[in-house]
């Protein structure tokens, strides 16, 4: 059982019927699972065992995997069909209840089901252990919003703080079975190196975006001037940002290091221009 909207909880074995959607061509599994550079010094955790068809390959790639499978039938199917694989652990459980490996290094690659895909990508880039890597089949719709495409949400800024990610393969829906109702695509989440913020600034960067993209970023009740905005940015060499919405996610990281400087909460009240000698 899962939390849904207003803390209220679902079966989340309720939905499976309509989100089960396999891949089970073995030419493209293995062009789909060789993008991700799998090798045999990999652990690899896998969300949805299925049918098992992801899941042999990734055991043929990677040192370990683990593969965690909610549907009863179909967990004992897999165990049946890859017991020859001593790599692998098999896990008959709910994978938003499943306790994460306690180091991190590891990486991620699944078929995923669509209707939980916000709680997946949350609780795999919130973790205090993240992975390094990690490759989701989901929803070309959800993928663009994650990565702020058209323009940025408050969820895509957060996760840019830690997280490039970009689109590595496009399916064509009958690449399916049963074929899904919306366009898939495979999306690439590298954990970067060095994040942008340390964790205490990521408690204050949601909070500056979110006043700002409820009250703008400038004027009224926005937390910089229209003189802080343009001068942060033409010191960093950045366009302008647009009051349509589209500001780039380097954009907002610069205003709200200029915000840190001078109206922060170390300088409440302050609206000194930082950018001025």
């Amino acid at each position: 059982m899962q939390k849904g909207r207003n803390n209220q909880k679902y079966d989340t074995t309720k939905h499976l019927s309509d989100s089960q959607n396999f891949i089970t061509d073995r030419r493209l599994i293995r062009r789909i699972i060789g993008l991700a550079g799998i090798g045999a010094d990999d652990t690899v955790l896998e969300i949805g065992t299925g049918k098992g068809h992801l899941t042999e390959r990734l055991c043929e790639q990677a040192g370990s995997v683990c593969s965690i499978e909610i549907d009863r039938k179909l967990y004992e199917h897999a165990r049946e069909r890859l017991a020859q694989y001593s790599n692998l652990s098999l896990i008959h459980g709910d994978f938003l209840e499943y306790r994460l490996p306690q180091k991190g290094g590891y990486k991620v690659f699944a078929n995923i089901p669509f209707f939980i895909t916000t709680q997946i990508v949350e609780k795999l880039t919130q973790v205090s252990y993240m992975p390094a890597d990690i490759w989701l089949v989901m929803e070309k719709g959800a993928a663009k919003r994650f990565m702020g495409v058209p323009k940025e949400t408050g969820r895509s800024l957060l996760l840019k703080v830690n997280w490039d990610m970009k689109i590595a393969y496009h399916f064509r829906r009958d690449d399916f079975h049963p074929a899904p109702s919306v366009d898939a695509v495979l999306v690439h989440f590298s954990r970067k190196d060095v994040p942008d913020l340390s964790r205490k600034e990521c408690g204050e960067f949601r909070k500056f975006v979110e006043h700002s993209l409820k009250y703008g970023l400038c004027g009224g009740r926005g937390l910089l001037t229209r003189r802080q905005v343009s001068a942060a940015l033409k010191r960093a060499g950045l366009p302008h940002a647009h009051e349509d919405g589209v500001t780039l996610y380097i954009q907002w990281l610069c205003l709200f290091r200029c915000y840190q400087q001078c109206c922060g909460p170390q300088r409440s009240g302050s609206r000194q221009d930082p950018c001025r000698n």
